[in-house]
Parts: structure tokens; sequence; C-alpha cells
């Protein structure tokens, strides 16, 4: 049976991948990726989806930026060294635990840590890429990041497309409530 065409929210958790200090400066398109990701971290709350949060060698990149953080102060981040969420076991434990079916995948940078996080998760999840919550220091290696992704079998996707998705219908409360969202 082939995966359905809509996203649900439904086994799945939005992921933050390594939008870090020292790191974000140099991405482009900075200001609009960190607030899309904002902007899904909200929406993930009011839908109940949970979120996890990653960090790549936080001791020399930094924290989580705190326009981040601050949305988050709950949740703990997963520190990793490998590109790949997957190769740190306590990122692997936490989707085993939330019965995780679903990769909604955000951050930095679109062509490293986003991009080996999806490829490796396409054995075992259905991956979902925001392509408008993801970037790298060149344009260039954003797009083929993505490439590279769908050709993989991640379904690319955007931050208000995915939220229509997951909502299905205007009468519900949790579309009044994501309506400032969606503006």
């Amino acid at each position: 049976m082939s995966p359905p065409t809509l996203i649900s929210r439904e086994g799945a958790a939005l992921v933050v991948i390594d939008v870090q200090e020292k790191l974000l400066p140099k991405i482009a398109d900075k200001k609009r990726i960190v607030a899309n990701i904002v902007k899904l971290i909200a929406f993930s709350k009011i839908c109940g989806i949970p979120i996890v949060l990653t960090e790549q060698y936080p001791k020399g990149l930094g924290k989580t930026v705190k326009e981040i953080k601050d949305e988050i102060q709950d949740v703990v981040p997963i520190e990793k060294t490998s590109f790949s969420c997957f190769g740190a076991q306590e990122f692997k434990g936490a989707l085993a635990k939330m019965k995780i079916s679903t990769l909604i995948l955000t951050g930095i940078e679109a062509h490293v840590c986003v991009a080996q996080t999806a490829l490796e998760a396409l054995d075992n999840y259905r991956v979902c890429v925001i392509s408008d919550a993801v970037s790298s220091r060149a344009l260039g290696n954003v797009q083929i990041g993505l490439q590279r992704m769908r050709d993989g079998g991640a379904t690319i996707s955007s931050t208000e497309m995915v939220m229509y998705e997951i909502l299905r219908d205007s009468r519900t409360g949790e579309f009044r409530k994501s309506r400032p969202l969606l503006k």
C-alpha cells in the first residue's frame, strides 16, 4: 500500500534540525527560514504534533537560536555530531518512543544534515521536507538538496501547504486558532 497523498498529523513529528547561533548568520534567507520554523512550531502546538529539536556539535556551533528556543523551551535538544540525525541514538529512541511514522523536516543545512536525515529516514518513515523552512549557506545547495531528497522519495512541501493539509477543514477549532499563522 502506498502512503497517503496528504500529510496527516497522526504519527507525525516536526523535526527542527540544527538552527544554531554560529551557523545561522551564514545561511541564505535566514529570516524567512526562522519565521517559518517558528510558525510551524506554533502550529504543531495547536495540533498536538510533537516537536524534536537537534543541535550539531553545540560546543562549536552554539545553541539553538533564541527565536526558536523561546517557542519550545520545554523541548530538550538532542546533541549530535553525525550529520544525519539518525547517527544520534537519542534521536532514534525519541521517534520510537513517540511512535512516529512521518517526519516533517525543517532546519539547516538543507544539503547536509537535512538531506542526510531525510534520505536515511526513507526506509522507515514518510518524509516531508518543508522547502521554505530549510536553507544552506548557498541557495544552489538548497536546490540540489531538495532535488536529491525528492529523487529519493521525500515529499517536498511548504509551510502553508503542510498546515492546510494537516488541518483539512476550515470548520475546526484548530483552523480558527491557526488562522493568524496562515496570513
